[in-house]
């Protein structure tokens, strides 16, 4: 499993780390500390460094908060292109609007489900089955298709709209925060930890736990809203689920 789908693990892996790195440059002020003609250039670097961290962590949490609500916007796009086609396929013939419309029942019910999962065996299943319902879905309107008319049009268009939803909602979920990025984010953060620890001077030992805590929280909130599956902060399907309650009373 990809690292950043378990944000509780960058949270652990990152504290450690970071501690780690807090702990040896504290053990390097002990033998060696700075003078007082070093401190005035540390302070600049360690400032520098401290607010190059914080502007990564803010460009990083900006564009996971913008990939959700991406996800989010398309589920709505996909329960609003599953409904419009259900009251379109209305106008065909009788005969092929009871075909279709329990496919698309059966459909919304796999795009549900597949917001909903997190098992990795399911979801392949999940992508399977939806792929083969979309397949029998164009191949009933195609062949409705063979005497086109302004309503079949108007449904082919629906079913299209359909098909593509599904397609943009996989392409957000797998847009991602860059590892390059999360990579950039560790580096900075070991090596003001690392500084941090190299400008001490005899203070309580748990003060240095503050700033390694405090970034691996917020590592920790920029990989569960990033992460689709991951995470506590998901995309609850609940636009498709209300659609499949108001089509349950048809």
């Amino acid at each position: 499993m990809h690292i950043m789908n378990n944000p509780l693990l960058v949270f652990i892996l990152s504290f450690v780390v970071m501690m780690v790195a807090a702990l040896f440059g504290r053990a390097r002020a002990r033998v060696n500390p700075l003078t007082g003609e070093e401190r005035g250039d540390f302070d600049v670097v360690l400032g520098a460094t401290l607010t190059l961290l914080a502007l990564l962590i803010g460009f990083s949490f900006s564009m996971a908060v913008s990939r959700y609500d991406e996800r989010k916007k398309l589920e709505e796009e996909e329960a609003n292109a599953i409904g419009t086609e259900y009251v379109r396929v209305d106008l065909l013939p009788a005969t092929d609007a009871a075909t279709l419309h329990p496919l698309l029942k059966k459909y919304l019910d796999q795009r549900i489900v597949f917001y909903s999962n997190r098992s990795p065996d399911q979801i392949r299943k999940i992508k399977s089955d939806t792929s083969q319902l979309q397949n029998e879905l164009w191949s009933d309107l195609h062949g409705v298709a063979a005497q086109p008319t302004p309503v079949i049009a108007l449904a082919l268009s629906g079913m299209n709209d359909v098909l593509n939803s599904q397609g943009y909602t996989k392409a957000a979920w797998l847009n991602r925060i860059p590892i390059a990025a999360w990579a950039l984010m560790l580096v900075i953060a070991i090596c003001c930890n690392l500084l941090i620890g190299c400008g001490s001077r005899r203070t309580d030992r748990r003060l240095f736990v503050i700033v390694p805590l405090v970034v691996s929280i917020s590592f920790f909130l920029i990989a569960d809203i990033d992460s689709p599956r991951g995470g506590t902060i998901r995309v609850v399907p609940e636009n498709l689920l209300s659609l499949a309650e108001s089509l349950d009373t048809r």
